[in-house]
């Protein structure tokens, strides 16, 4: 009996719940036709704004060219690829309006184009319109600690949305990496969008760590050491990558920065007909007036490492393995080195990092050979590399590494990770010649560093000549090129 009332209760429900389904069904469809209707005249709204802002001026419809680059006035690589994007674009549209979303409040567009021509040496031929967000907070990782890739990602929306209702640009590139913006300029803004990527937000790598349950620097050891987390984390990861790879499909041209770049966005958003490999510019130039033969003040070899103070560089590691070739040296009586860290602090937790890594040469008794230099002037950095025998690069997986370029310009014969742009692009064989070398274990770095500098001066000579000829193809002049290129479509 109670059998059969609880079959008849569930009878009940299930046509209670059927009742709902079609009823429920016609309001879902409303409520969405509704949206669109709503969207399409937000989006009629946006093309009216546009065309009178456009036309108020000159009366003539100008061309308005946007660039998404919240954090502008940094002054990384990010931000060289920005105005020698801007520079290319004003010599082959002169014509155009040129706009700029900062987040960059604290300061004036002059002062921006002030600090792009100290740092980078960049002056533009056309003035550039500058429209402050106030919003860049809702990008922060600091406000996400976590789901920060989610956090992030739906913070650019908001802040896109900012930016778009302040201007509605005909052409809208995002030059860092903030894809969710991309449909949101594309259907509601009316625009033609593309992208240059640095690095994805996710990639398959960052898959295989989680499902692999290793630690690394997007996955604690408490996730990996619990089975379910794990699991949780792996179904985020892939529902975030599955969203990532619709938003990134809107952008109707591609650029990315290496190859490595390139097999992660082709897995990813699957837009192979409209992508691009467009190297990111060095300024190789600047480089080129340090003689290539060894040039000794002082006696032994000199060891550099250029790169900002962040976890992802992975500094532990050369400091170790400096260590041990200090210890395979010793034994062999041979002349002195010196490992100078060379890089930039951006705020307490770098600086806290730096004395970390101090703590770690006492520990490991070699701080009588090691030195940091922290946020030195450009002159002083080229002394270095002048001097130096051997630049060491040790980030996993980095997605180009300018500073890799950098000591190849400058002569130092390269040890970089094997791994990432480094190994795909940079660190190759010129005209059948070696150009650096490449390692990835503590052991690894050691016995290549003991390798070259047991290497004859000639040889050591070929090297770096070598290094230096390849690096051409990653100047101002060759980015321009291609950069052109890759946007045409843009314009058409």
């Amino acid at each position: 009996m109670a059998a059969a009332e609880g079959v008849w209760s569930l009878y009940n429900l299930l046509r209670f719940f059927n009742s709902l389904f079609f009823p429920g069904l016609i309001v879902c469809g409303t409520l969405c036709v509704c949206l669109v209707i709503v969207l399409w005249g937000i989006r009629l709204l946006l093309q009216r704004k546009k065309k009178l802002v456009s036309t108020r001026k000159t009366g003539k419809n100008q061309m308005v060219i946007a660039f998404f680059h919240p954090y502008c006035n940094a002054g990384g690589g990010g931000e060289r690829v920005l105005w020698c994007a801007l520079r290319a674009l004003q010599k082959k549209y002169p014509e155009a309006v040129y706009v700029v979303y900062t987040g960059d409040v604290n300061v004036s567009g002059q002062q921006i184009l002030e600090g792009a021509f100290r740092r980078f040496n960049i002056r533009l031929i056309h003035p550039v319109q500058f429209v402050f967000l106030r919003k860049r907070y809702l990008v922060e990782d600091s406000l996400y600690p976590h789901f920060t890739l989610l956090g992030q990602s739906l913070g650019s929306v908001f802040l896109g949305w900012e930016a778009l209702m302040q201007c509605v640009p005909d052409v809208y590139i995002d030059s860092m990496g903030y894809a969710f913006t991309l449909p949101l300029f594309k259907y509601i803004g009316g625009c033609q969008v593309g992208s240059y990527v640095h690095y994805p937000t996710i990639s398959t790598d960052m898959l295989s760590i989680v499902k692999n349950q290793n630690v690394g620097l997007n996955n604690a050891a408490f996730i990996t050491r619990n089975p379910f987390l794990s699991k949780v984390k792996l179904i985020y990861y892939y529902l975030f990558a599955f969203i990532y790879g619709l938003v990134g499909s809107c952008s109707d041209i591609v650029m990315v920065n290496s190859s490595w770049t390139l097999n992660h966005i082709l897995s990813l958003w699957k837009v192979g007909n409209c992508t691009n490999i467009v190297y990111p510019p060095c300024d190789v130039q600047t480089f080129l007036d340090i003689p290539l033969h060894e040039k000794k003040t002082t006696p032994g070899h000199l060891l550099v490492s250029v790169g900002q103070f962040r976890p992802e560089k992975n500094h532990p590691l050369q400091i170790r393995a400096f260590a041990k070739l200090l210890n395979k040296k010793m034994v062999e009586s041979s002349p002195s080195l010196k490992l100078v860290l060379i890089g930039g602090c951006r705020n307490k937790d770098d600086e806290l990092r730096v004395n970390q890594l101090r703590r770690l040469s006492e520990d490991l008794g070699v701080q009588e050979y090691v030195e940091f230099k922290i946020n030195i002037p450009f002159d002083e950095l080229k002394n270095y590399l002048s001097e130096a025998t051997i630049g060491l690069h040790t980030m996993w997986n980095e997605h180009f590494g300018i500073g890799v370029v950098e000591c190849m310009a400058a002569g130092t014969i390269i040890l970089a990770h094997n791994s990432g742009g480094p190994k795909l692009d940079i660190v190759v064989p010129h005209e059948g010649d070696i150009t650096g070398f490449l390692a990835e274990s503590e052991e690894g770095y050691a016995e290549t560093m003991a390798h070259i500098l047991s290497m004859s001066a000639e040889k050591r000579l070929q090297i770096r000549k070598s290094a230096r000829a390849s690096v051409s193809r990653f100047s101002d002049q060759e980015f321009e090129v291609a950069f052109l290129s890759s946007v045409e479509k843009l314009f058409k």
